[in-house]
């Protein structure tokens, strides 16, 4: 009997694997007469249910996958079907994660919609993935232009300003401020010289997905990226214990600059200040 039971079993497995290959073969049949007749959504449908159903075909297909997908999120766009454009690209994601064409193709439908700094989230990816893909580099770098401004530019060559900084940020350290929190941190300079001051840790939030991106980019190229730890977050929403321990003993910022008010930073040092700056006794 345990015999006749295993090869019952075997049998089965035998019998579904052989019935997977068939629905695998049949809906790859399936995608291929799709493409030919340009019918871009039931091709895609078809292709999804190949790679979750055979894995092991991801290499074999992608190429045609990619192009499918393309096509039908070119459909979708026309359509203005935006919602369901974006879920194609997150199914798509979920299957080929580290697959740069598609990152880079997401990026630009959503600059062509405005969504900028969530671009720009796609491209340095896609950048990363593959340093050499001279696309999805000319991307970035047009975001990047919509989205650093101007000033920046300005204050990172302003050297008096920066010095002046530094030895405040000096000043404050050796006066005993061990733990500090960078507010717009933007570059990470400000977080850079809290650090090299002797801070022993150090925060930082930036809200804009491309400066965020830069700004680690930055920190790793100064051998800092475990030393300062950066937040993607407004500073109204850093939260202690949930994004630092405890509350700090110093907050820097450098976004005084003519838009003052427009970039609420008044708010950003009062709450600074209420939650996240430790008190005098």
């Amino acid at each position: 009997m345990p015999n006749s039971n295993a090869k019952l079993h075997s049998n089965h497995r035998g019998g579904r694997e052989a019935s997977r290959r068939e629905l695998v073969s049949r809906s790859l049949q399936s995608a291929q007469h799709c493409l030919e007749n340009q019918d871009f959504g039931t091709a895609y449908a078809h292709y999804l249910l190949v790679l979750n159903l055979a894995p092991e075909l991801k290499a074999t297909v992608k190429e045609t996958f990619q192009f499918t997908l393309f096509k039908w999120a070119e459909e979708l766009d026309s359509l203005a079907r935006i919602q369901d454009l974006f879920n194609c690209y997150e199914q798509a994601l979920e299957l080929y994660p580290n697959d740069e064409v598609i990152c880079n193709s997401m990026g630009e439908h959503l600059f062509r919609m405005g969504f900028r700094d969530e671009a720009a989230g796609y491209f340095h990816k896609a950048v990363k993935l593959n340093p050499d893909f001279a696309d999805a580099k000319e991307n970035f770098y047009r975001v990047a232009n919509w989205l650093v401004e101007r000033w920046h530019f300005i204050m990172l060559n302003d050297a008096r300003r920066n010095l002046t900084y530094l030895r405040a940020i000096e000043s404050a350290v050796r006066s005993g401020s061990k733990s500090v929190l960078d507010i717009g941190t933007g570059t990470g300079i400000l977080s850079m010289f809290a650090k090299k001051a002797g801070a022993s840790l150090v925060y930082a939030c930036e809200l804009s997905k491309t400066m965020y991106e830069l700004a680690r980019d930055v920190v790793a190229a100064n051998n800092m990226e475990r030393e300062i730890k950066l937040l993607h977050l407004k500073s109204l929403d850093i939260e202690i214990p949930k994004h630092i321990p405890e509350r700090v003993s110093l907050v820097v910022t450098e976004t005084v600059d003519a838009g003052l008010f427009g970039e609420g930073i008044v708010e950003s040092l009062i709450h600074a200040w209420e939650h996240l700056l430790l008190q005098p006794k």
